[in-house]
């Protein structure tokens, strides 16, 4: 175990207990100013009233997909296998088309309906409630591993610390749990704010200080081997595949639709597809941390600690700290997001609405 750092935890901890007070105070505060905001509705709770715009939007859907889990395991997996752990790349590009042609259809299903999952929406649309059961566990099952990559993500930096494991866990969960209860979905909206400001700032320090305390982006690469840097045969297939799939299973998991959801229209979605590959851009320049452990000398044999560990020998430690609060804080973002869009069951009575209404056509 690393020994502890005061500034590192310091930092850590003023930045990670900050983002908890502010998300979990914010539908408070916004009942106060707010007096036509039903704070305690369902709607209001899980979907944010269903009223937000572009930008929240933008940084809510984007939040979701750059978590705890980017920052850790992409740069982990390119430290460990090369080119191969770029997928992440086409898999995001193909998304976003994705999200123009379909997402703007699926909200409005949702909307007229007043639905607020995927498997609401499957039970009006097809009136199954067979399929229904199907998708939620579908939901549920797909998410599984995903939140368990978050978990990894707050024990790498929890243990980047010099902190022992399973306490500061507890207390993290703990901290989860009241934020979501008392923020809603205006928490995450407003954490992924918060978080993606801070892993723009972390990223955009790494990609230019961490090159000129190695030489420079020609010694980087030169440090990699070269058999890194290309796809190995029989590897081209496996790629694609992985990539597109990653792509069409996206909005599987609750977490990412409850975003979509929760725009206030179809418009908004179409405008965030357009300019979420932003998000892309910061991916691949994340991804491209894996490399930079390699230039910086950085060895483990656990390849979660290989960005904490660039991060620690890199930059000072108040500012280590703070790229490690960044990544704790997309762990949180996620978990709420998903908390709050789980798979639910509607009743078992049948939809009380006629099928036009509750499920218009596409």
């Amino acid at each position: 175990m690393n020994a502890i750092n005061p500034w590192a935890l310091g930092v850590f901890i003023l930045f990670f207990a900050a983002t908890i007070v502010i998300g979990s105070s914010i539908q408070w505060i916004r009942g106060l100013f707010s007096k036509k905001t039903n704070a305690s509705s369902h709607e209001e709770w899980s979907l944010g009233g269903r009223g937000f715009g572009p930008w929240v939007t933008w940084f809510l859907v984007g939040g979701d997909f750059y978590t705890a889990y980017t920052v850790i395991a992409v740069p982990a997996l390119v430290y460990a296998v090369g080119a191969y752990g770029f997928f992440a790349l086409p898999y995001t590009i193909v998304v976003y088309p994705f999200i123009f042609l379909v997402m703007p259809k699926l909200w409005k299903i949702a909307r007229e309906g007043g639905h607020s999952t995927a498997a609401d929406i499957v039970r009006a649309r097809f009136d199954s409630r067979t399929l229904e059961i199907v998708v939620a566990l579908t939901g549920l099952v797909a998410v599984m591993p995903y939140i368990a990559l978050q978990l990894i993500g707050i024990r790498t930096v929890i243990q980047a610390l010099g902190l022992p494991g399973d306490l500061p866990l507890v207390i993290a969960f703990l901290s989860l749990a009241a934020y979501t209860w008392l923020g809603g979905l205006h928490a995450p909206a407003l954490t992924a704010f918060i978080k993606d400001i801070m892993i723009y700032i972390a990223v955009l320090v790494a990609v230019t200080v961490i090159p000129l305390h190695t030489g420079g982006y020609s010694a980087l690469f030169a440090s990699v081997e070269h058999a890194q840097t290309i796809l190995k045969p029989g590897q081209g297939l496996p790629y694609a595949t992985l990539a597109l799939s990653s792509a069409l299973a996206a909005f599987l998991y609750p977490h990412t639709l409850t975003g979509i959801l929760a725009s206030r229209s179809a418009d908004t979605i179409r405008q965030n597809a357009v300019f979420l590959p932003v998000y892309t851009i910061v991916l691949g320049l994340i991804a491209m941390l894996g490399f930079m452990a390699h230039a910086a000398g950085i060895v483990t044999t656990n390849n979660s600690m290989v960005v904490p560990m660039l991060f620690q020998k890199v930059f000072p430690a108040w500012f280590a700290g703070f790229c490690l609060a960044a990544i704790a804080v997309g762990a949180l973002c996620l978990q709420q997001s998903w908390l709050l869009g789980r798979p639910t069951l509607s009743p078992a009575t049948s939809c009380p609405h006629k099928r036009t209404q509750c499920a218009p056509a596409a």
